[in-house]
């Protein structure tokens, strides 16, 4: 059975994907780490770039990420369950040099 997600974009993922918001469908049961691959699949290169630590091209996101308003971190990061209707909110990571 299926299950519906709701992804809202803030920054440069806002603008990389052209969309505030965004439905996805996923397969259950589904974790933040199928989010994150669904949605490289769906977005261009240059979201997977911003996405997705590139020393390990791993799904670990250079995002905080929020689930009913909880940073993934305290609940079970990249593992977290996601059910049907949730949102998950993608807030870039600000970098300084």
């Amino acid at each position: 059975m299926g299950i519906c997600v709701y992804v809202r974009f803030l920054g440069i993922f806002q603008r990389l994907s052209g969309k505030k918001r965004f439905k996805l469908k996923l397969d259950e049961p589904a974790t933040v780490r199928d989010v994150i691959m669904k949605l490289m699949g769906v977005f261009s290169s240059d979201f997977k770039r911003v996405l997705v630590d590139s020393q390990f091209d791993d799904p670990k996101p250079n995002a905080l990420i929020l689930i009913g308003g909880k940073e993934i971190s305290a609940l079970q990061g990249i593992e977290t369950e996601v059910k049907d209707a949730d949102e998950i909110v993608l807030i870039p990571m600000v970098h300084g040099g």
